[in-house]
């Protein structure tokens, strides 16, 4: 083998190599994201059909898929949506408002429904604690469908679901400001017990109960500072 072959072998040698090595990086860096929410992740066309939105609404400014924090997020990141499973108006429990079931519809019956994620964040508690839902008793087992009516057996029956359900995604709940302490406490002490990740937020700017531009922005960039 002459030295002119040899010489176009290595060079197709480490091409190849190259062209591994890069996308061995992107594979490393593009992760599929999905959300588990209610009316905040909401927007039209976005989420399942027949559930219920929110985005976009006249009585609030945030009027372009992109202006979301999810979608922020994502591209802030580099990352790709697998699945936004968010249904307004729904609660983490199966006690909707007006005391009403709502187990059809509550985080619980979602779980399967988030594909297949690196990452899952959940932003959820904003309706049971408007509804007025009731708290319960912290349980980490056994939940029956009436456990799961009260708010704390069902947070941690929910994060049990999504471990098991997803055990190599990342999972982040997501805490929103303003809510009754009694929620808050809740949430702080379950994603303690399971070692989930929760974000806190804060100073979120809202119009009509719901995030506006600048809101989106801060959940996003209050997501980046907690390291996620």
């Amino acid at each position: 083998m002459n030295f002119y072959n040899v010489n176009n072998m290595m060079k197709k040698l480490l091409l190849l190599m190259l062209m591994v090595a890069a996308f061995a990086h992107a594979s490393a860096q593009s992760k599929k994201v999905s959300v588990l929410g209610d009316s905040y992740s909401t927007f039209m066309g976005v989420i399942p059909a027949n559930y219920s939105t929110f985005y976009p609404n006249d009585r609030n400014d945030v009027t372009e898929v992109e202006q979301t924090w999810w979608s922020l997020y994502i591209k802030a990141k580099g990352y790709e949506l697998e699945k936004n499973d968010s249904w307004g108006g729904t609660t983490i429990c199966g006690t909707g408002y007006g005391g009403m079931d709502s187990s059809h519809s509550n985080f619980i019956s979602r779980v399967d429904s988030l594909g297949n994620p690196d990452i899952i964040f959940v932003f959820g508690g904003t309706n049971d604690a408007w509804a007025n839902s009731p708290i319960g008793e912290y349980q980490y087992s056994n939940w029956t469908k009436d456990d799961c009516k009260c708010f704390r057996p069902a947070l941690a029956c929910l994060i049990d679901m999504l471990q098991k359900r997803y055990p190599m995604a990342k999972l982040c709940f997501i805490l929103n400001s303003e809510l009754k302490e009694p929620v808050n406490e809740s949430m702080r002490e379950i994603c303690t017990h399971y070692q989930v990740q929760l974000v806190e937020l804060h100073d979120i700017e809202k119009q009509n109960g719901h995030p506006s531009i600048s809101g989106m922005k801060s959940i996003c960039e209050q997501l980046m500072e907690a390291g996620l």
